[in-house]
């Protein structure tokens, strides 16, 4: 072998060597578990916040019955899922000039992905779409439809089964929604449970 090929390989081998030791450890990315075992195929998910909150500019909208239904499965070591329904009861703002006329979810399904922070496992709702219309003689929003559009980040709970989407989760996952130009809020807690084959089964994320 002569020295000109030693040198090449000699090259080779150390930057073999440097990319070993400055490469970090691949982290595994979270899918959706069933008793402790991967989710296999596909499961509907459905869930219901006891209370939820829309924090558009100037007015809080509170929904008493903020449901969802999420279909969700595991693809190419990923949890994924899609939302497909969310009907909206019983909404109200906080102040007696505004009532909610309407509240609608649009454009669904919207596509969800698990995704981690450190160590703590989130939910992510991309395509986000709310449509509201308020009423109220005196309500500084009557009249106008309010679009709220973004992503969203919950917090997933294990121990509890829950989403928890807030300020805190939103920051960690780097989503943001938006209405008439400006960022808002969405609080609720959500827990989940199984709708089809796998009901009262334990849902993890891990």
């Amino acid at each position: 072998m002569n020295r000109k090929v030693k040198s090449i390989l000699a090259g080779v081998l150390m930057a073999l060597a440097a990319s070993a030791v400055f490469a970090g450890p691949a982290s595994a990315s979270p899918v959706w578990n069933f008793e402790a075992k991967e989710l296999s195929g596909s499961e509907t998910v459905v869930g219901a916040a006891f209370e939820s909150a829309l924090t558009v500019p100037g007015l809080t909208t509170t929904c008493e019955n903020f449901l969802y239904k999420l279909t969700i499965k595991n693809e190419a070591g990923v949890g994924k899922g899609s939302l497909t329904e969310m009907p909206l009861f019983n909404c109200k703002t906080d102040t007696d000039a505004c009532a909610v006329k309407s509240i609608t979810a649009e454009t669904l399904p919207w596509p969800a992905t698990l995704m981690s922070v450190s160590t703590s496992k989130y939910i992510k709702i991309e395509n986000v779409k709310v449509g509201i219309s308020y009423s109220g003689e005196e309500c500084v929003l009557g009249g106008i439809a309010v679009k709220v559009t973004g992503t969203a980040g919950g917090l997933i709970d294990n121990v509890t089964e829950t989403a928890t989407f807030n300020s805190a989760s939103f920051a960690a996952t780097g989503t943001v929604l938006k209405a008439m130009g400006s960022s808002i809020l969405w609080t609720g807690v959500f827990p989940t449970e199984a709708f089809e084959s796998r009901r009262l089964q334990a849902l993890t994320v891990s």
